[in-house]
């Protein structure tokens, strides 16, 4: 068996590298404030709730525009969207590769912006959106020029998304949709909101479940705050949905199946947040290693001490596992289809997400005080991956998705 990454991949990367260094470094260089130990501060637009600031999103789109010029940015996407179909094996080591980079404009990920595109929202409108629907926000999805924010969490119900209260009652020819959303991400910005709501069927069931493109300027849509969280700027809205009316060419998929939109978006989402998390774990453990060879204690070299050497050791053991793992389900993606391997996706996003925290937090121990510090990157690392252990499927819930595996239960639960 070749386990050899394939070559067309290995060019990229190394074409991404040069583009990133000689495109993308010199913005953060021009703007170091957004990326030294003042980032949360520079960043944060407290007047405004705690949103990102203007110039922070102005900076995260020059260098996306610059990337989709360069012909990087659109590289997983289909040919359809001016892509080039990359394949989940080649997402998860370019995802890889681009965190073990270290913090920086090449992969933000507190926001999602990467100079190699992670779009799941725009693959949803590829997917199930009506002619109409793509004729009028899908390029500009993909390009930047419009953002579409995400609606599916509640206030009572996150896992439980079957168990939504939202609803949305037909009038004539529209559709009157009440309810209030949680997490409601990239708000601030978002031209539309793709919005999950029980159009019939019963509690608990999927079915019965639509999705709605609705427009954040529409009468009865409300932002009444944003939720500060562990790694600052907010862009997760608290939304109320006072009778918001909209036609029923807002609807997106078919009418009670929007639960398959959601699923598109998490299925993308995980198995690329594991590789991120392996890379970003990778980063802290290469800096710790790097910290030993330099730091003398008690008259010796800090790496020449067991107790050091062992807890790198077991975590570059796990980052070695993980990596092997996330590769063997790429790959099984590519082959049997995104859904087919539900349960492995959920095996490798949660030791993937877990690595990372454990291993940037056993960085900054090995660091000492400075890795505490803001001027090491450990901290913006660990407050950032703590969230994937709850955002897009919570560890038990990935639990859950592992056990419907091991035991027929699904159609009971």
């Amino acid at each position: 068996m070749d386990w050899s990454i394939p070559e067309d991949i290995t060019s990229f990367i190394a074409d991404l590298d040069t583009f990133i260094d000689t495109s993308i470094k010199p913005i953060e260089e021009a703007n170091p404030e957004y990326f030294d130990h003042r980032r949360e501060f520079s960043r944060t637009d407290v007047e405004r709730g705690g949103i990102p600031t203007r110039r922070w999103r102005e900076i995260m789109h020059e260098a996306r525009v610059l990337a989709d010029k360069a012909g990087f940015y659109r590289y997983p996407l289909p040919q359809a969207l001016g892509g080039q179909d990359g394949s989940n094996v080649a997402m998860a080591v370019i995802r890889e590769h681009l965190a073990r980079r270290g913090p920086g404009l090449h992969a933000e990920l507190s926001h999602e912006a990467s100079m190699v595109a992670n779009v799941p929202l725009a693959l949803v409108l590829h997917e199930y959106g009506t002619p109409e629907q793509k004729a009028l926000y899908l390029e500009r999805l993909v390009s930047g020029d419009m953002e579409m924010a995400f609606g599916l969490t509640e206030p009572n119900h996150g896992s439980d998304a079957t168990w939504l209260e939202t609803r949305a009652v037909r009038d004539g020819d529209d559709w009157i949709i009440t309810g209030a959303k949680r997490w409601n991400s990239v708000v601030d910005v978002a031209e539309i909101d793709l919005v999950f709501a029980r159009t019939s069927g019963e509690d608990g069931k999927a079915e019965g479940i639509s999705a709605f493109l609705v427009p954040t300027n529409a009468e009865g849509f409300e932002v009444p705050f944003y939720w500060w969280t562990f790694n600052m700027p907010t862009d997760h809205a608290e939304v109320n949905l006072n009778g918001v009316r909209v036609p029923n060419a807002a609807m997106i998929g078919e009418e009670g199946r929007g639960l398959d939109c959601a699923q598109l978006f998490v299925h993308e989402n995980r198995i690329r947040q594991a590789a991120s998390s392996l890379g970003a774990a990778q980063f802290c453990i290469d800096r710790a290693v790097e910290y030993t060879e330099e730091r003398r204690l008690f008259g010796q070299q800090m790496r020449d001490y067991q107790g050091i050497q062992w807890q790198l050791v077991e975590l570059q053991t796990e980052a070695e596992l993980v990596r092997n793992t996330i590769a063997k389900v790429a790959w099984e993606m590519d082959v049997h289809g995104k859904t087919a391997v539900s349960d492995k996706v959920s095996m490798v996003n949660v030791r993937g997400n877990r690595l990372a925290c454990d291993a940037a937090d056993r960085a900054m121990q090995i660091h000492g005080g400075v890795g505490y510090s803001r001027h090491q990157p450990f901290e913006h690392i660990y407050r950032h991956h703590r969230r994937y252990r709850i955002t897009e499927g919570s560890d038990e819930l990935q639990y859950r998705r592992i056990a419907a595996g091991m035991w027929d239960f699904r159609s009971g639960r």
